[in-house]
């Protein structure tokens, strides 16, 4: 009885993490982040415009590979401004704090969206702007700025997913994209191969061996424990 309490105790704490984790971990993945901005803020992407100051909602919407989908909501969550392509980026010292970092742009000008870290995380989120505004961006801050060929303002969301990606230069030169987004520092070492291990030849028994001595054996050990539990089982009773 005891143990058959026990049995439904386990069961009973196994069924409660299963519905308590995939709340518990919701935010994590989506990686929803509140933010207030001081003033406007240029942001790219379907939907690309001039955020006016205010409080919005970034949410990772999803991600394949090499690239990631972002959204821009209002504060309630009602209304999506902009929905953003990405490219991962690395930084070698997470923080606590969630950081997003602009472009440097001409006095008077709205700053521009750069990039996304969510707290505690190394990878963040580099924006790509349509090739035409990057072009100008990247002459404004002179450095080379993420871009896209496509038309952003009039692609469906799911272009998103295959749009092609470049960096392009003050001059409007594509570059590596490598002079953008950080790649993460190659391992210390990599994990040595094992050496081939050599397992010597066995000989074959000779054809006139047999199985019967193994057989005997066996069942002289059976007939021991069958001995051995007898007795016990006469002294228990």
């Amino acid at each position: 009885m005891k143990s058959i309490t026990t049995l439904a105790t386990v069961f009973c704490i196994l069924a409660l993490c299963v519905v308590v984790a995939p709340k518990a971990t919701a935010d994590d993945w989506n990686k929803k982040t509140v933010v207030t901005f001081s003033g406007p803020v240029e942001v790219p992407g379907v939907g690309a415009q001039i955020l006016p100051a205010g409080t919005y909602v970034f949410k990772l919407l999803g991600s394949t590979g090499d690239r990631h989908i972002v959204q821009i909501f209002n504060e309630d969550q009602t209304h999506v401004f902009t929905t953003i392509l990405a490219i991962p980026n690395f930084r070698l010292k997470p923080t606590d704090k969630t950081v997003i970092t602009f472009r440097e742009r001409p006095e008077g000008q709205p700053e521009a969206l750069r990039a996304w870290f969510y707290p505690g995380r190394e990878w963040g989120e580099q924006f790509v702007y349509a090739k035409p505004r990057a072009i100008t961006l990247a002459k404004e801050a002179n450095e080379p700025v993420l871009a896209t060929p496509i038309d952003l303002s009039t692609a469906p969301i799911e272009a998103l997913n295959t749009a092609p990606v470049e960096a392009v230069a003050p001059t409007g030169e594509p570059v590596e994209l490598t002079q953008v987004v950080e790649a993460p520092p190659v391992a210390a070492a990599e994990p040595a191969v094992a050496a081939p291990v050599t397992v010597a030849a066995v000989d074959p028994l000779p054809a006139t061996a047999s199985l019967l001595p193994l057989i005997a054996l066996m069942g002289l050990l059976s007939l021991g424990a069958g001995f051995a539990l007898s007795t016990f089982s006469k002294r228990a009773a």
